[in-house]
């Protein structure tokens, strides 16, 4: 495993690999403060846009994890700066919670609350506050033409107790039912999400790794940005799911305090 010393800087998703509800997964703070002695950066990269990277920094600190803001990137973040980058005073329709509407007000985008005035995109996030009107409104603006995007693919969150909940994407599917159109993905497995953070860190790829626990996300992004992966059978990939797959990571472990002791 002489591949994980040269390792720099470690993309850690959340749910499922350090934590699960509020939980942290055995060994998950260990692990951090290892990176810290050997001096090794991390960044917190989720796909979960029903959170602020702010929300994400309190519970951490309340997990007894201390990390900044800085550190923690989310498919939010990310597809705000995409679309600021496209149009720097675009008009938004979000099907999301307020916590992902805030990422987008922090890039100066205009959040359109109403479909019927000028929409210019039309981002769909993983909203738990979700209702039926904002489901018809996606429709409708879908329908209509209108740049259509989604912050993250995950089709369901991985919960504690073996429980889950339906992510974005689902809701994906469910609105390619009834428009037989898909949005242009943001989030993992989506290089912008590497792109992004190189841009912040400014490490080179062969220096970077990616810690996941789903194959069609976190490992498909290492894949795509080929960049190493490293796959933690703690959260939605069970051994079974693996064997079946053709993603095939770098490394699998049973979970993060596995990998903590190869670093």
């Amino acid at each position: 495993m002489g591949k994980l010393k040269d390792i720099k800087c470690f993309l850690l998703d959340m749910d499922g690999t350090i934590y699960l509800g509020n939980k942290l997964l055995k060994g998950a703070k260990k692990f951090l403060n290892k990176l810290d002695r050997q001096g090794k950066k991390y960044i917190f990269l989720t796909n979960n846009s029903s959170r602020s990277s702010k929300y994400y920094k309190n519970k951490l600190n309340k997990l007894g994890i201390k990390v900044s803001s800085n550190n923690i990137i989310n498919s939010g973040e990310v597809t705000a700066s995409y679309i600021k980058n496209i149009k720097s005073n675009a008009r938004v329709y979000v099907a999301g919670t307020s916590f992902l509407k805030d990422e987008f007000r922090k890039f100066d985008i205009k959040i359109v609350e109403n479909k019927d005035e000028k929409v210019e995109f039309v981002v769909l996030g993983f909203d738990t506050t979700l209702t039926y009107k904002k489901i018809w409104d996606v429709h409708e603006l879908i329908i209509k033409g209108v740049n259509y995007i989604a912050t993250n693919p995950d089709l369901i969150c991985p919960l504690t107790g073996g429980k889950t909940m339906p992510d974005c994407g689902s809701m994906i599917k469910l609105l390619k039912s009834s428009t037989g159109k898909e949005p242009f993905v943001i989030g993992k497995p989506n290089v912008s999400m590497i792109k992004y953070v190189i841009n912040k860190i400014g490490l080179c790829k062969n220096k970077i790794a990616i810690v996941g626990d789903r194959l069609y996300t976190d490992i498909q992004t290492a894949i795509n940005a080929r960049i190493t992966g490293f796959l933690v059978l703690s959260g939605e990939t069970n051994r079974n799911i693996l064997d079946n797959s053709q993603i095939d990571p770098d490394y699998v472990f049973a979970g993060i305090d596995e990998l903590r002791k190869y670093i």
